[in-house]
């Protein structure tokens, strides 16, 4: 089937985010009455979840620091509760398991998540904690924990299933998904996009949305967005100057065990853990592995087959412009995770539960890992650039976002969201960046 000629919205790239954009417009346009889903098309340049999304280790939470993104994924939570068979969705809750050095940051998390009624309990004291944790698990060991914040929202979902069940949504209300579209580039008139350029031709459009993930950049060079982002000292002091884009290496992999073999006490699929810690790490013989403070986070898995988690990313050490995005996730040569990494991660598994000891040989040694591009502060960017091109950019918090497609539906049809408020470009301008906390990731 030949591409069509012109659509009043393209959006481009076919993850969580593209996906859930065309279905929430396509559903608004219509009850509106301005339109219906054939007025939308998603265009993608293999397939659908092809990137970030179809690679995602699938964790949805509201662990966050700042309070904005606490906001937006209370809201993004909402839509996955809204149909988590379609979704794939498995509401188990989230712990996030710290040392000292962040109590102070989580107990802040836990009084706002409170605040706007998100369900969540906190426990204080080693002994606590150690008491709280074995009432999960009878063979909890991990050391250096004085706080637990448990949310009882949140949990995981199977990333591909998630998005085959986004796909029918969007087909079912008439949006059109092309996968094998490359595009090439932009046509503008007056300033705005007027045309999206592909392998196959031209598509006429009103408005074009960019939810490329780690392929930010080209779209972002196509319209001579900045490459570098001057950010306002927020005291008055000296402005600062970072790149646009910078890549992070993601490190994630599969312990082949059955995942039941993850269950809690009563036999239930436990919730998602997060553990950051500062205690020595050492391997099953004693060896020292990690000496400073360290973070892993894993779950049980039906798709990935075992127990899939993962360990603190790494910075890219090149300009973004070096970065090689493709071959893209488990193909690329350069961006996969290996013995470092197992090593690591299942020595802090069996440091953190007993039956994990002596499992390390069971790994799986596929290729898993990818990288994800960030912002300046790494937080998302939502917003307008050349008059119509909606960039939805969201520095490696995707999948976990599915509600952010309907605010910026919303905001397509001209109707301001204020979830999306603090995540606009001019921030950095403005000083008004969102606060950091005492976490090893750059997304907390």
């Amino acid at each position: 089937m030949s591409i069509p000629s012109g659509k009043k919205y393209v959006i481009i790239g076919a993850g969580i985010h593209g996906l859930s954009t065309a279905m929430h417009l396509a559903r608004k346009l219509e009850s509106s009455g301005r339109g219906s889903g054939d007025d939308v098309i998603v265009i993608d340049k293999k397939a659908v979840g092809a990137g970030a999304s179809g690679i995602a280790c699938g964790v949805v939470r509201n662990n966050y620091f700042q309070p904005a993104m606490r906001e937006l994924m209370a809201h993004s939570v909402g839509v996955w509760e809204s149909d988590t068979e379609a979704y794939s969705y498995h509401p188990v809750g989230y712990m996030q398991i710290s040392h000292e050095g962040m109590h102070e940051d989580v107990l802040s998390i836990y009084e706002q998540q409170k605040a706007i009624g998100y369900e969540s309990s906190f426990i204080e004291g080693a002994a606590e904690c150690q008491e709280y944790m074995e009432g999960i698990f009878h063979d909890w060991r991990a050391q250096g924990i004085t706080s637990v914040l448990h949310e009882k929202k949140g949990g995981y979902a199977n990333n591909m299933k998630s998005l085959r069940g986004l796909l029918g949504k969007a087909e079912a209300a008439g949006v059109d998904v092309r996968g094998g579209v490359e595009v090439t580039g932009f046509v503008t008139d007056g300033g705005a996009v007027t045309a999206v350029e592909t392998d196959q031709g031209t598509i006429g459009c009103d408005h074009v949305v960019i939810a490329v993930g780690p392929w930010v950049q080209a779209p972002w060079a196509w319209l001579d967005l900045p490459t570098t982002t001057t950010i306002a000292s927020p005291d008055g002091g000296d402005s600062i100057e970072r790149p646009t884009w910078i890549y992070w290496a993601l490190q994630e992999g599969t312990l082949g065990v059955d995942p039941g073999y993850l269950v809690d006490n009563d036999g239930n699929m436990p919730p998602v853990i997060h553990i950051d810690t500062d205690a020595p790490l050492y391997d099953d013989d004693g060896e020292l592995v990690v000496e400073g403070p360290w973070g892993i986070y894993y779950k049980p898995d039906f798709s990935f087959g075992g127990v899939q988690g993962g360990y603190m990313p790494y910075i890219v050490d090149k300009p973004a412009a070096e970065v090689a995005v493709d071959p893209y996730g488990p193909e690329s040569p350069d961006f996969v995770v290996g013995g470092d990494f197992y090593r690591t991660w299942t020595s802090a598994l069996s440091h953190c539960q007993k039956r994990f000891e002596g499992k390390s040989h069971l790994i799986k040694p596929e290729p898993s890992g990818g990288i994800g591009s960030f912002s300046p502060d790494s937080f998302p960017i939502f917003d307008t650039f050349s008059q119509n091109a909606y960039f939805i950019a969201d520095s490696n918090h995707g999948y976990k976002m599915i509600g952010v497609g309907a605010l910026v539906a919303e905001e397509l049809l001209g109707h301001e969201q204020a979830l999306l408020e603090p995540f606009r470009y001019s921030r950095y301008a403005e000083g008004k960046l969102h606060p950091v906390s005492n976490s090893p990731y750059p997304w907390s």
